[in-house]
């Protein structure tokens, strides 16, 4: 499906995220078209088909990701699309996911919110949403590309991680990057290697003492088995043993509670995605992500040739948040601005305490985006 030979085309992010989606191995997609997210709800119908896959369309939300969550636990590859109030519906089932260590991929394309909100205006306030909806404060890797290339490259990567880590992640993006069109460089694209999830064969479990959410280590990732396969498999949403037995508060039901957070800490710096756009002798830092990264980048260039100086710090992997690459990138800095489409300052919030001792300025707006100018007057 995926055209390797140099070829420049048109393309929005979501086209380019149901494409690297289709490289990435998946074999399913259920979806409700909501907008701005409904570019990838038509690409996975037209092309899932074409690569022996299965695209079909849900009466909801609810049913979108229950089927994907389904077919995963099956074995294949899957994914759906959505935005704020389709992501609001699917909560419950994505920490089904998380508790069965299921892998699947939530494409959430951000809109003017709260409710139903602005279905064509755009916004970056869905940070805190797509992290923190988890009873018990699970971390869900988040990953936010700026251009309709890194939506391909950064949607394999989601799968890769999910494949890798046996868990839910969310490729965070906005409406602007969604159904912005311009032109891709094919030959430019990077095609990663593919990760799949690491199963159990029947013939192994005469050598193995196999559990379905058995582990040595907590920061282990179990073996798979499908649902409906030769080896039985208990999955439940409830607490529950190495077994899938359900448990109240055992020792071992506790540690499989951590282990579902600690086998994301203990490859968290392996989930770390950025770019950085260093400006030699800058006293100022501009963060960003997504569409406000681009302007932030836009910023850089115009500073190339004044007296005044800017380094930019691009963030792709929101969380889990990279507190070593901040730490580190932000030490020469006395200035550090945090560029984000919404109100508040979301992502600021969480990282404002790695930069004890510097100058810490947020820039935020809501209802349009935010101009390379209004970053330009806090430098």
């Amino acid at each position: 499906m995926i055209d390797t030979v140099k070829k420049i085309k048109l393309r929005n992010g979501n086209q380019m995220i149901a494409e690297g989606a289709i490289y990435a191995g998946c074999k399913f997609f259920a979806g409700y078209p909501i907008t701005p997210a409904s570019g990838i709800y038509k690409g996975m119908i037209d092309m899932l088909p074409q690569v022996g896959g299965l695209a079909i369309p849900s009466p909801d939300e609810i049913s979108a990701i229950a089927y994907c969550v389904g077919a995963s636990m099956r074995g294949f590859k899957s994914m759906t699309a959505t935005s704020g109030p389709g992501w609001s519906l699917m909560i419950e089932t994505v920490q089904y996911a998380l508790i069965t260590e299921t892998p699947i991929v939530i494409a959430i394309v951000q809109r003017l919110g709260p409710a139903t909100g602005g279905a064509t205006q755009g916004a970056q306030g869905d940070i805190l949403f797509s992290e923190f909806i988890t009873s018990g404060g699970y971390t869900i890797p988040v990953l936010y590309p700026t251009n309709p290339k890194e939506c391909f490259e950064l949607t394999v990567k989601a799968f890769n991680w999910s494949e890798k880590l046996r868990t839910p992640v969310v490729l965070l993006s906005d409406k602007e990057i969604g159904m912005t069109t311009e032109t891709v460089d094919y030959s430019g694209l990077e095609f990663l290697p593919i990760e799949n999830r690491k199963t159990i064969e029947p013939d192994e479990l005469i050598d193995k003492d196999w559990k379905m959410y058995g582990f040595d280590n907590l920061g282990d990732v179990p073996l798979f088995a499908p649902v409906g396969g030769k080896i039985k498999v208990t999955a439940t949403g409830s607490a529950h043993n190495k077994e899938g037995e359900l448990k109240k508060n055992d020792p071992e039901t506790i540690s499989v509670l951590k282990h579902l957070e600690e086998k994301i800490q203990a490859h968290r710096d392996e989930l770390v995605e950025y770019k950085f756009y260093e400006e030699e002798n800058a006293q100022t830092l501009i963060i960003s992500f997504g569409i406000t990264g681009r302007t932030s980048l836009e910023v850089f260039r115009r500073l190339k040739d004044s007296n005044k100086k800017a380094s930019v710090l691009i963030i792709h992997s929101l969380f889990p948040i990279p507190k070593k690459l901040l730490k580190d990138v932000s030490q020469r800095y006395k200035k550090i601005i945090v560029a984000e489409e919404n109100m508040n300052g979301q992502y600021r919030m969480l990282i404002e305490n790695l930069f004890e001792g510097k100058e810490i300025i947020g820039v935020n707006k809501i209802g349009s985006m935010i101009t390379p100018q209004e970053i330009l007057e806090k430098i």
